[in-house]
């Protein structure tokens, strides 16, 4: 079955229940049912229809219309080139095409199948479980697969959506978090830091609503995870390992007494994963991508993605990923994944945001030097900060240079934008 195999299921069997609210409309499952069917007479089948991304419930019913015409949806945030893409020589059974943010390079079309958007829904349903009777708050773009995939298991369950339009309105974030009995939603790290930051009373008051709290597409700070934890003590909370060209591969609840840094749960029931001998995590499963839609034919359907992070599987075969390869630092033959120093830095109270990057260095070849950004009306204090870092890093990991910044550079999904600072 695909999505919209679901969609006509819940609308035939629970056709006055709300499928999705934004802003300030509503639409039940019978009437998104009747609207899609009415909308995806405008598409033809096997063609790539590319759209610009809207967070309400129009871009719910234009998604879902071009998957029920056979089409395949190009969700993008602005009708910006994407490049030529030849609907003759794509594989079939396509459902999307999203565009990477091509902060590691150039932006790339990632091709993903209805089987394996089913299998994406399917290992959310288990991994997190989603109910019937959830409504899920979905704040990030709608382009992403972050909170793209969210729709998957909520439609498929016959759950309900409440599309936001992003985060800039804290208010009514935190509504709709609490005009439910059964909420959840999913946060990149930089959104929880923010909540955490200018309004945890806020997060404490809506806390008995929620049912679980997602992050992903970038490691959430360990100082962050203890917090989420003591705030919401009764919800489930994830760190998800996934993306754009894997798809949805593990999960790890750190809200489970112990809250492992670092930890991303075991692989979901659709999912496989396994360690290269040097050190990166390579992907299996029904999730991963078809291809790219400018590689050639023969590279449409990897077996396996061996990606650019640096992990191990622990005794409990659940992943812990200690970097990414492009991000490694080498000072004097030493190497030092920058999200470690970062992740000692953020527990310190005098640090609000932080980057370490590379730095030329005359005898090392390059030294790390961190960026902060400390809480309102302090200062940094260089030395202190280098002495704390000793105390929890080793002597190599320890930063040589420190400056004092007004913000960190991020991509719009959340992740420190490290090409920013490329010298």
């Amino acid at each position: 079955m695909h999505l919209e195999d679901y969609l006509q299921r819940h609308a035939q069997q629970q056709p006055d229940k709300i499928a999705a609210v934004s802003a300030n409309q509503t639409i039940s499952y019978g009437q998104l049912w009747q609207q899609v069917q009415q909308e995806s007479r405008r598409y033809t089948p096997g063609v790539p229809v590319p759209f610009t991304t809207t967070q309400d419930i129009n871009f719910l019913i234009t998604y879902m219309a071009i998957h029920h015409a056979g089409a395949i949806a190009i969700p993008l945030p602005s009708m910006a080139a994407t490049g030529s893409i030849c609907c003759d020589t794509l594989p079939p059974g396509l459902a999307d095409i999203l565009f990477t943010t091509g902060t590691t390079g150039t932006s790339k079309g990632v091709m993903i199948s209805h089987k394996a958007l089913m299998a994406d829904a399917e290992n959310l349903i288990e991994g997190q479980v989603f109910s019937n009777d959830l409504t899920f708050v979905i704040s990030g773009p709608l382009n992403h697969i972050g909170s793209l995939s969210k729709i998957w298991p909520v439609i498929t369950l016959g759950a309900t959506l409440h599309i936001l339009e992003g985060m800039k309105d804290l208010n009514a974030f935190f509504t709709a978090l609490c005009s439910y009995p059964k909420t959840a939603t999913f946060l990149v790290p930089a959104n929880t830091r923010m909540i955490l930051q200018l309004c945890p009373q806020r997060l404490a008051e809506v806390a008995p609503h929620i049912d679980f709290i997602e992050s992903g597409a970038a490691p959430l700070p360990h100082s962050d995870m203890q917090e989420l934890c003591r705030r919401l003590p009764h919800a489930r909370l994830y760190n998800t390992y996934a993306s754009t060209e894997t798809g949805i591969i593990s999960t790890y609840n750190f809200n489970d007494g112990r809250c492992i840094p670092g930890c991303l749960g075991r692989p979901m029931s659709h999912s496989h994963i396994s360690i290269t001998s040097e050190g990166h995590v390579a992907c299996t499963g029904d999730t991963l991508m078809s291809g790219y839609t400018d590689t050639p034919a023969t590279d449409w359907h990897p077996h396996i993605i061996t990606t650019s992070d640096l992990g191990h599987l622990d005794d409990e075969g659940m992943l812990r990923l200690t970097g990414r390869e492009s991000d490694v630092i080498n000072v004097g033959g030493f190497k030092v994944a920058p999200a470690e120093v970062e992740e000692a830095a953020m527990s310190l109270p005098t640090v609000k945001d932080c980057i370490c990057i590379a730095t030329p260095h005359p005898i090392t070849g390059q030294a790390l030097k961190l960026l902060v950004v400390t809480p309102q009306g302090c200062s940094l204090d260089k030395r202190q900060t280098a002495r704390q870092l000793s105390q929890l890093l080793e002597p190599h990991k320890v930063p040589m240079l420190y400056e004092q910044v007004d913000h960190i550079c991020r991509t719009y999904n959340g992740k420190l934008d490290r090409k920013a600072y490329q010298q």
